[in-house]
């Protein structure tokens, strides 16, 4: 090894994304590369007893932090909510890079590392909206060449509490959230929709997109009047139980994508001319991808390294980590 590449691969900051249910941690060298990750399924909801938090820190970074004593520590996500480490209060929107780092909080573990953990989002108004983790990815994603820093772009996060930001520049102006993911989990588990359900070996897109369809037409009628037919369909022939899954899916997320059509049309917007920036899980988002093109809309993208390029450059605009001169200063 060079004396380059011994330099390059000098452990300089360690990040976490830590949330409900699980943390993944990075090990970062002195050129923004993660150089190791560790992932755990000890999410905050699963720490409940006193000291939990840094036995769960020192689980996923001690050994890390005993070689390099004095790295600096970034953590994003709901560890910094209520129920968390330590609560870092919301940013109100527009918020940019440079308000999320004036919001930062600090716990020193019990190791003696101190923490710095990132606020979340949020935007006021007669309906509130909150994000915790998110933003750090929206940061990451401007930070990429996904997104021009200059323009406006629609940015969707799939998951269990889809998020779906209009960021403007640097800031994230607004943003709305739709239940989708954790609907469809408390639909097939606790609803009869999911008695006659079968799991199926692999993605049906002919059922999913079935869903969408009928999503896009029935939109005027609602969702609640349409997911019985997750079972009607099966009752009557029309689909088997290893297809209802994903013809669910399909449903939930075209319901999802007509609501996000019309707060974009009500902002003077259309869904068909947006180019979304995705982020998330690969399948997830090529399912978000496909039910897009039945709206119109055909150029949305997937940003990669969304939450680790995020820790980086908040990192680095908090002088945690020093800045290079290929670096934007934000």
């Amino acid at each position: 090894m060079t004396a380059v590449q011994a330099l390059a691969a000098t452990p300089a900051l360690i990040g976490l994304d830590w949330g409900t249910t699980a943390m993944r941690a990075y090990l970062f060298d002195a050129q923004g590369n993660v150089i190791a990750t560790r992932a755990s399924g000890e999410g905050i909801m699963r720490l409940p007893q006193p000291g939990a938090f840094d036995a769960a820190f020192d689980a996923a970074c001690g050994d890390w932090l005993a070689l390099s004593p004095n790295l600096p520590v970034i953590a994003a996500g709901m560890i910094g909510s209520a129920q968390g480490w330590r609560e870092a209060p919301y940013i109100e929107t527009p918020a940019d890079a440079a308000a999320l780092v004036a919001g930062i909080v600090r716990v020193t573990a019990a190791c003696g590392a101190c923490v710095h953990i990132v606020p979340g989002v949020i935007e006021h108004g007669e309906l509130p909206n909150v994000m915790r983790g998110e933003e750090t990815q929206i940061v990451g994603a401007l930070a990429s060449a996904a997104i021009d820093g200059d323009t406006r772009a629609l940015v969707g996060l799939p998951g269990t509490h889809a998020k779906w930001a209009v960021v403007s520049g640097e800031r994230i102006e607004s943003f709305h959230t739709f239940m989708t993911g954790e609907l469809y989990g408390a639909l097939r588990e606790h609803t009869i929709l999911g008695r006659t359900m079968i799991q199926p070996s692999q993605f049906d897109t002919e059922a999913f997109l079935r869903g969408v369809t009928v999503a896009r037409h029935a939109h005027q009628a609602g969702l609640l009047a349409t997911i019985f037919s997750t079972r009607t369909l099966g009752l009557t022939g029309v689909l088997q139980p290893e297809q209802q899954p994903d013809y669910l899916s399909g449903l939930l997320i075209g319901h999802e994508l007509c609501g996000l059509a019309g707060l974009l049309e009500s902002r003077g917007a259309a869904l068909a001319g947006e180019s979304p920036r995705l982020i998330g899980s690969a399948a997830l988002c090529e399912r978000y991808r496909l039910a897009l093109t039945q709206f119109g809309c055909l150029r949305a993208s997937v940003v990669e390294a969304a939450a680790e390029s995020g820790l980086w450059r908040i990192a680095t605009q908090a002088g945690l980590v020093a800045r290079h001169a290929f670096e934007p200063a934000g």
